[in-house]
């Protein structure tokens, strides 16, 4: 799977133009065999180093950097690699997700948090 498209990668280099911003993620990774899973917002201009979320499925998701050469380079059992959640909409700014992941302490339920309060304010039940 290619992780970036072009569209993603200009997103993301836009983003990385403008530190100290509290961007929302562009596009999330994950290990279809595990539960690590990265949300990136920035793309640094040597191509390879994106800022975000990161967790390694460990309990304890952090902020910081992680190379895009690496995500690609991870070889799972059966053949498979790092995927790219093709169908990630991000809805809130990293700050928030941030602070969701660390509340249960994992990104995905930290997602699963935001869009269960998402629908109870639009009314879903």
């Amino acid at each position: 799977m290619i992780l970036l498209t072009d569209d993603l990668r200009d997103r993301l280099l836009a983003n990385g133009l403008q530190p100290d911003t509290d961007h929302v993620p562009v596009v999330k990774f994950f290990n279809p065999m595990g539960a690590a899973t990265w949300l990136a917002t920035e793309l640094d201009q040597d191509g390879d180093t994106l800022f975000g979320l990161a967790d390694l499925g460990i309990g304890c998701p952090e902020l910081g950097v992680f190379r895009l050469s690496e995500l690609a380079s991870l070889r799972l059992p059966f053949g498979l690699g790092i995927e790219r959640d093709i169908l990630f909409e991000a809805a809130h700014p990293l700050s928030v997700y941030a602070d969701a992941a660390h509340q249960v302490g994992s990104i995905m339920g930290g997602i699963g948090l935001l869009t269960k309060a998402d629908g109870f304010r639009r009314g879903d039940r």
